[in-house]
């Protein structure tokens, strides 16, 4: 298992610090660059949309719905 990786970013006009592992990272951070935009614009607009969500678990949902869309699965419950 991979470890986590803490970063520092800007979101809403304040520092906040997350705790996620690298793959993830890289994962948000290919997405960012696809859609055309900073990571921290990313995270930010993730960060509008969790509600009550810790911000580590919303980055980490938005990272396994996007790979599943492009899969054609975007559903997030689990298969039963």
């Amino acid at each position: 298992m991979s470890a986590l990786h803490k970063r520092s970013l800007a979101i809403a006009g304040h520092r906040t610090s997350v705790s996620l592992e690298k793959p993830f990272w890289e994962a948000l951070k290919e997405i960012a660059a696809g859609e055309g935009r900073p990571l921290a614009s990313l995270v930010a607009e993730i960060d509008l949309a969790r509600g009550e969500a810790n911000l580590s678990s919303a980055l980490r949902l938005h990272v396994l719905a996007h790979y599943r869309a492009r899969a054609g699965t975007a559903s997030l419950s689990p298969a039963v």
